[in-house]
């Protein structure tokens, strides 16, 4: 999530009656609608930024249901304005990509079988929701995938998402209800034709059981609660396009139980929060995962302890975040999933910085494995570890449509290892331009450059991309 580059107060409440529809407390930055950008296609080396986030009346309601932004649960002021019970929100995400090679990670002539343990297959992605631009292998792989538009090499336009929102808030009861639906329209490969992806992105409601608190208690499906990259999961949040290299563990969306408190301590300026859940299926992404159901029979528990300092011209929040539980993408109970992760962001005059480092270990599980993408015979030992740093520095400009620039750079660093196969070390380089117009336009382009270090020989698959993002 983007904050503002003015950090406001800490102590004022204002709140609005919506997820992110909450003008946010004095402690969090004001949310700046986010609207386009055209993107930077060049490697901005210094660049740092944390683009325009959304406004208090922004377009997507709460992916996170936590004020990680200060923008919920506050006691809703005489003068405020009060919204309709019931708001459609949503958005439309276009973008064009270009990958280099044919699309995917794969060396020509390894014949290492399955082939998507020798390299990272999530490198090449093309859009928001880190789907990449291809998977298609003659050759045998075992389900660690992700989710691909299947172009290739080949320059196109697509339909990355559409999505439409739904938002109840009843004025007698201290309750939200929220649905997600999202629509992916998808080229499914030769053979395949086309085909759209239905998805049930979040459906949770959400309960305030003490007035005047940040104490949120929510069932249903809903945002992770490990880290801070889900902050910043649809297109009209994300300052850039692609999510990180550790997307893929932290920040998937399940169904489960979920509970939120934040206690501020206004003398310094501070607070400190829980977030806490029980899902089926933890943080991996549903292409890894299948979050809809418990296959393993028990829940993962997942917890975020954090701190925020809210000064008047400098935010800093920190984070640590813990993950246990079986896997589930396999019914053997006793075979673990354990993360655990740290996590930092600082904001002060239109620069933002952040980062997480993550740390993950699978247990071996039962013979067959079972993902979003269907079933796969081994549920293999795998461990994980690595980083992710941006910066991003944000320009106001208020010049008729155009509302600001954004210049922003990331650097990620990741090894991996299944059991059995050899270790890979991979690293990614982004950069790119975003640019928001009027209130409701986000333009951005981008350039990945993937490089191979350790255990994966070298191969083209450096994306080129960009995104228009339509909100309503």
């Amino acid at each position: 999530m983007i904050e503002s580059r003015r950090q406001p107060p800490l102590p004022q409440v204002s709140a609005g009656r919506s997820g992110r529809h909450a003008l946010v407390i004095s402690s969090a930055s004001r949310l700046v609608r986010s609207t386009p950008l055209f993107v930077l296609f060049g490697l901005l080396a210094d660049a740092a930024a944390v683009g325009a986030a959304q406004d208090a009346t922004a377009t997507s309601a709460p992916e996170a249901d936590e004020p990680e932004d200060g923008a919920e649960g506050f006691v809703l002021p005489p003068t405020a304005e009060v919204a309709p019970p019931l708001v459609f929100l949503g958005y439309i995400d276009i973008g064009f990509a270009a990958a280099e090679g044919n699309g995917t990670s794969y060396p020509p002539g390894d014949t290492r079988l399955p082939v998507d343990y020798g390299v990272d297959t999530f490198a090449p992605a093309v859009n928001t929701r880190g789907d990449v631009a291809s998977t298609d292998s003659p050759l045998f792989n075992n389900g660690f995938l992700p989710r691909s538009v299947n172009i290739g090499s080949k320059p196109s336009f697509l339909i990355n998402a559409v999505t439409l929102d739904a938002r109840y808030l009843p004025a007698n009861a201290p309750i939200m209800v929220f649905t997600r639906m999202q629509l992916l329209p998808r080229w499914g490969g030769r053979g395949k034709g086309s085909e759209t992806i239905v998805l049930v992105e979040q459906a949770f409601g959400r309960v305030t059981p003490i007035t005047g608190t940040e104490l949120f208690v929510s069932a249903g499906k809903f945002d992770s609660v490990f880290g801070i990259e889900y902050l910043e999961n649809q297109s009209n949040f994300r300052t850039g396009i692609t999510p990180s290299l550790f997307a893929r563990y932290t920040t998937g969306t399940s169904v489960g139980v979920k509970a939120f408190y934040r206690y501020q301590i206004a003398p310094a300026w501070s607070a400190v929060s829980l977030n806490t859940a029980a899902t089926n299926s933890g943080n991996f992404v549903e292409s890894l995962q299948p979050p809809d159901a418990s296959i393993a029979g028990r829940p993962v528990i997942s917890a975020r302890l954090g701190y925020e300092l809210n000064l008047p011209f400098m935010q800093v929040k920190l984070g640590g975040s813990g993950l246990l539980g079986p896997r589930n993408d396999q019914r053997d109970r006793r075979a673990k999933q354990r993360m655990w992760g740290l996590d930092a962001r600082l904001y002060v005059a239109g620069v933002s910085l952040s980062g997480e480092w993550l740390d993950v270990k699978e247990d071996l599980g039962a013979i067959d494995k079972e993902t979003g993408l269907g079933g796969f015979p081994i549920a293999s030992h795998f461990i994980a570890k690595g980083f992710w740093a941006q910066g991003a520095y944000g320009h106001r400009a208020d010049l008729g449509p155009l509302s600001m620039i954004t210049a922003y750079a990331r650097y990620e660093r990741r090894k991996a290892e299944f059991q059995g196969f050899r270790p890979l070390e991979v690293s990614r380089l982004t950069a790119g331009l975003r640019i928001d117009l009027w209130d409701a336009v986000i333009v951005k382009a981008e350039v990945l450059f993937n490089q191979e270090r350790q255990g994966a020989p070298k191969v083209d698959n450096d994306v080129v991309t960009s995104s228009v993002v339509y909100s309503w």
